[in-house]
């Protein structure tokens, strides 16, 4: 099973239209598979096939920067056998990465504390990031142990360590210097972020980043989540007007 399909390039809006970063919350996957009857394991095997997909789908219609919540700092509280088996996942899909990704333009990149993975999860995920750096494609942002909060203290903490070291005045702190701590360091902030599932909540995701983002909720569960419905939630974003706090 290759890691990402490919297809002829879609036509969906103008350039002019599209969101240069989009964030999606993959939700519903426990949902889906409760309605079928089936394991929860068999919604997240089928969640996977969907951000395969929509991953693809991005990077054909010239989206330049794409970040997925995959696996939260609170996903550690689900039983046991749905986290044993969400890495076994996780596992999987890289390593078919390593070998269907070499020959695709997309730079891969995973956002949150890696240290409580496996040893072998993590030497996967820094093996994909080595291997995909000089590409010079779209840019897939994993969100793996990921937690905006803990992001954000994280980056406060690095940033008093080098107050404390000299490296940063206390008076050139600001909102850019705070933006350089975080994760996503050098990229611009989500334009668009998109809940599948019909949840309203921001559950954590990228908290400081998303403060004038446009948000589209789709009452859809993600494993059902097709490439006309981000065509959909690109077409109400560019019906936006996006003010910033002005008029």
């Amino acid at each position: 099973m290759a890691w990402f399909g490919r297809k002829k390039k879609p036509e969906v809006l103008s350039d002019s239209a599209l969101p240069v970063h989009i964030g999606i919350i993959m939700d519903g996957n426990g949902r889906w598979a409760k309605k079928r009857g089936l394991p929860r394991k068999a919604g997240h095997s089928a969640g996977a096939k969907t951000f395969r997909k929509i991953t693809r789908y991005c990077s054909d219609i010239g989206i330049k920067y794409l970040t997925v919540y995959a696996f939260s700092t609170e996903n550690w509280k689900r039983p046991e056998d749905e986290v044993r088996s969400l890495m076994k996942l996780f596992k999987s899909y890289l390593e078919e990465a390593l070998a269907d990704f070499k020959d695709d333009s997309i730079v891969v990149k995973f956002i949150g504390d890696k240290a409580p993975f496996d040893e072998d999860l993590r030497n996967l995920m820094i093996e994909n990031e080595e291997s995909s750096k000089d590409r010079d494609g779209m840019v897939l942002n994993i969100a793996m142990n990921y937690g905006s909060r803990d992001e954000i203290v994280r980056a406060v903490k690095n940033i008093c360590k080098d107050v404390q070291s000299g490296a940063v005045l206390p008076e050139n702190i600001d909102e850019q210097l705070i933006s350089d701590y975080l994760y996503t360091s050098g990229q611009p902030d989500p334009d668009l972020i998109i809940r599948p599932s019909g949840e309203y909540r921001i559950s954590n995701f990228l908290l400081w980043q998303s403060a004038y983002t446009e948000f589209v909720i789709m009452n859809k569960l993600w494993p059902d989540f097709e490439t006309s419905d981000l065509d959909e939630a690109i077409k109400i974003y560019s019906q936006r007007n996006r003010r910033y706090g002005g008029v």
